[in-house]
């Protein structure tokens, strides 16, 4: 078991980006070539390039890090090295939500990938999302299913301070993260109720894979869930981030949250109550007003509450466990300029309200992915 003066957790992530033509911005299905371009097989070390649902996107894939600067350091290696293979077969890698565009996208060659089209239809056909998953490392299931179950409340804010997808097949939704809408469309995607085990988690797990709704475990999309792969809690909630360094405060606040329910649990602090109905109004007005909103609801008190407001509670809460990490300054730092300066969401906008065009949005998004510094600049319409 863990204490306080144990080392900080591991953390890493898994940042989807979007394939655009280094012209037009539309998005286009040549992740084979791209991967086929990169330079070098990275080492344990390094981040790794990897095929998603779709061939308009790619995956990079952190290590376990253990510092926010390591992990700063992955994160942009990553996307370095995805728009370096990119530009090698004429095309960018760009940190976007959904596609700015319209397109009419392609599903990566696999049985697997052919079964879910052929389930699920349209939803498969129109889904061209880019998540930002966070691992975090768990001793155990037990630790596991714990956490799940004391994270769920603020799992809303970090959706608030990740916003990056106003845009849906090229119209303004009006929506922060409309990705989180449109993810919401496979049946196993969204909010989950409380476990309290181990065996109920699994037991939860195995049921909607033996409805034949859900294909496999893989399709399990809750939130945030017990990783089918590594010793984690993975944190699914978070739009990929236009701004690397907001990656890397999200991440950070990831991380806090877990050891935070996990010293909870271990004091046996039982979880809040927050009723799953509630937490799914919570999630959709995240989604929908973002960290510029005044709609938000507070998923435990079931009343509206001001963004600034979440995110302070959220830093309240957390804050012991960023101090543990060495976290807390940088995590503060980032937060007061998201709330300053907006996110990605705002971002877009913000390019196409001052006389850019769609393209001019996609094309801002590519050199602010790929600027290899997470400072403040001013968008330029390109």
């Amino acid at each position: 078991m863990r204490d306080a003066g144990s080392e900080p957790r591991t953390v890493g992530v898994e940042e989807e980006l979007l394939l655009v033509d280094g012209r037009s911005g539309q998005p286009v299905a040549v992740v084979d070539a791209v991967l086929a371009a990169a330079v070098g097989a990275p080492d344990e070390e390094s981040p790794g390039l990897e095929r998603e649902a779709k061939r308009e996107q790619l995956e990079v894939v952190s290590p376990p890090c253990r510092t926010l600067d390591e992990l700063a350091r992955s994160i942009l290696l990553g996307r370095r090295r995805a728009d370096d293979a990119a530009r090698r077969v004429g095309v960018r890698a760009a940190a976007l939500g959904t596609s700015v565009l319209p397109v009419d996208s392609h599903v990566t060659p696999s049985p697997r990938y052919a079964a879910i089209g052929k389930r699920f239809g349209v939803t498969m056909r129109e889904q061209l999302t880019c998540g930002f998953h966070v691992h975090v490392a768990v001793s155990d299931d037990a630790e596991g299913v714990a956490v799940l179950d004391r994270i769920r409340p603020w799992l809303p804010v970090l959706l608030v301070l990740s916003g990056n997808s106003p845009f849906w097949r090229g119209e303004n939704t009006g929506y922060a993260s409309y990705r989180y809408q449109a993810w919401g469309r496979w049946p196993s995607a969204g909010v989950y109720d409380r476990f309290g085990s181990p065996a109920e988690y699994h037991r939860v797990v195995a049921s909607l894979i033996a409805s034949g709704v859900v294909l496999d475990p893989g399709m399990i999309y809750f939130d945030a869930r017990l990783s089918a792969h590594y010793p984690t809690v993975e944190v699914r909630v978070a739009d990929v981030c236009m701004d690397a360094e907001n990656a890397v405060v999200i991440a950070a606040l990831v991380r806090a949250l877990v050891e935070t329910a996990a010293r909870e649990w271990r004091g046996g602090i039982e979880p809040v109550s927050a009723e799953s109905a509630v937490l799914r109004l919570a999630m959709w007005s995240a989604s929908r007003f973002g960290i510029g909103g005044t709609g938000l609801v507070d998923p435990i008190a079931g009343a509206p509450r001001s963004p600034r407001a979440a995110v302070s509670e959220l830093l309240s809460h957390v804050a012991a466990a960023l101090d543990h990490a060495g976290d807390r300054a940088r995590v503060e730092r980032g937060v007061t300029r998201m709330l300053a300066e907006g996110t990605g969401a705002d971002r877009q906008l913000r390019v196409l309200s001052e006389g850019g065009s769609l393209r001019a949005v996609v094309m801002d998004a590519v050199e602010f992915t790929n600027r290899g510094s997470a400072a403040s600049s001013a968008p330029s319409a390109a």
